[in-house]
């Protein structure tokens, strides 16, 4: 119970059913039960902070990082730049028809190009703002 108010915790086990609360505050520990209404133990002592908030694990909210959403924009704008080289490549060959696309597509590479290293930038930054406020 040393990360809990036991308080809280009592009343939330009580609004689901539990009936029997056992406390051992030397221990740090409470036994609820389903068993007939009943109290033992001495009370947990009264503190005089609130418990800080338990923050999610790492894992759970990799979904939310800023540095998974910029590292996927710097993969994705890579594989963009990749994919307007190949275009360049198939496009050259039928020079004839497309010839005034051409210098568009190196434009939209150059773009791409940018984006993944903005994306780059913004995951660096937000790693280190991550490491400097205690997340990681």
């Amino acid at each position: 119970m040393s990360n809990h108010d036991p308080a809280v915790f009592a009343a939330a086990a009580r609004a689901v059913g539990f009936l029997g609360f056992g406390t051992y505050p030397r221990s740090g520990f409470m036994h609820i039960d389903l068993g007939p209404a009943r109290n033992w133990g001495e009370p947990f002592p009264t503190r005089a902070t609130a418990f800080v908030q338990e923050k999610p694990l790492a894992r759970e909210v990799l979904a939310e990082s800023r540095s998974l959403k910029a590292g996927g924009a710097a993969g994705i704008a890579t594989v963009g730049a990749a994919g307007i080289e190949v275009a360049q490549e198939v496009l050259a060959e039928t020079q004839s028809a497309i010839l005034p696309l051409v210098p568009c597509l190196d434009t939209l590479r150059w773009v791409f190009i940018a984006v993944a290293l903005i994306g780059i930038a913004v995951t660096i930054h937000a790693r280190i703002d991550d490491w400097k406020q205690g997340l990681r």
